[in-house]
Parts: structure tokens; sequence; C-alpha cells
């Protein structure tokens, strides 16, 4: 069975965007690139709500994405999306945004189903929505949080509608030149 990875970039009091879902204070430098590489190639599948989705669908099909971050920008583009939205009426393919499937309601059933599919791991990027619903269902197999070494103090809190306590696990660690440190957990059930 394949598993289900939250990756996400989050401030020291546990933060993934601002209030109005500002991301630029993400600490990236040519080691995160780097990384970012060689994790994106192992996920074979990306999971998306409605927000991440449009983020990601108006910046990596763009001529700047592809240009500058071409092998990020390939496997973005390429790499099977399942996108949850009660709003979105349809999402749009083009030449490079590519192997979108929508879904207007978030069931377990369905992860349950994507996770039996054959292939690599599964990622849910950003979409904290998304995460706080799977975390209250059981269904996240592992948490990899990059926490860059800030405090934002307002913002859209990882963690915001957990229902019940969650026990961790941590079984990796991954500390960058630029200050950001990589905690991967497994959930205790």
């Amino acid at each position: 069975m394949r598993k289900l990875i939250v990756f996400n970039l989050i401030t020291v009091d546990g933060f993934y965007a601002g209030l109005d879902g500002d991301i630029s204070w993400h600490n990236v430098d040519d080691e995160f690139q780097e990384f970012a590489i060689e994790q994106t190639k192992t996920f074979a599948t990306h999971v998306y709500g409605r927000v991440t989705y449009e983020i990601m669908a108006n910046y990596w099909p763009a001529a700047n994405a592809r240009e500058t971050d071409p092998i990020v920008a390939n496997l973005m583009n390429t790499t099977p999306k399942v996108v949850f939205s009660k709003t979105l009426k349809a999402v749009k393919e083009s030449e490079y945004w590519k192997n979108i499937t929508l879904y207007h309601e978030l069931t377990p059933e369905i992860i349950l189903d994507l996770k039996k599919e054959r292939g690599g791991d599964i990622a849910i990027l950003g979409s904290g929505t998304i995460v706080q619903q799977l975390t209250n269902w059981c269904l996240i197999d592992e948490y990899r949080l990059l926490v860059n070494p800030l405090i934002l103090g307002k913002g859209k809190a990882m963690f915001a509608n957990i229902q019940n306590r969650v026990d961790f696990t941590l079984i990796n660690t991954r500390i960058f030149k630029n200050g950001n440190v990589l905690l991967y957990y497994v959930p205790k059930h």
C-alpha cells in the first residue's frame, strides 16, 4: 500500500501560510532546491485542496518556472494530481499541466482507494484543510515538516482543527545550512 505523506514548510509557531496565504517567508536556497528535486522524484501522486491547487496551477506551467526550475517544474506538471474542492467546477489541463482528477468531496474511501493503487507514495503539499481532515481520520502515514526559523505571530495554523491528540515518533531529521530543520514524523496508532 502506498504511503500518504504530508510535506509542508512551517514556521516555528506552526503556521504554513500567513493570514492572506502569504508564503514569501519560505526560506529556500540551492540546498533546498536539490532536496526538492530528490523528494519530488519520489512522489507518484500529489493531493491538493483548491487554494494550493490554484497556486500550483498558476505557477509551475508558467514559462518562468519552467526556465528557472526545469526539473521540479517538469515533475510538478506531469505527476498525477488529485484535487479536492467543493467550489471548482472543473480543472483545466494544458500542454504542461497534466494528469488532474477533481473530486467535489473528500472522503476516507477515496483516500484509501488512492493508497491501494500501485506506484510510489502520495504527497500532500500545502493544503492545510485537507491535512487537518486526513489527520482527524488517521489516514496520513508520515508528516515531513520543514520548520523555517521564524515566528509569524498570525497565520494559517497547520493543525488548527484537529479533534483529538495525535502522538508521533520522530524517524529522521535533517538540518539545512540556512537554519531550516526537516522533521520526519510517523503517527503512533
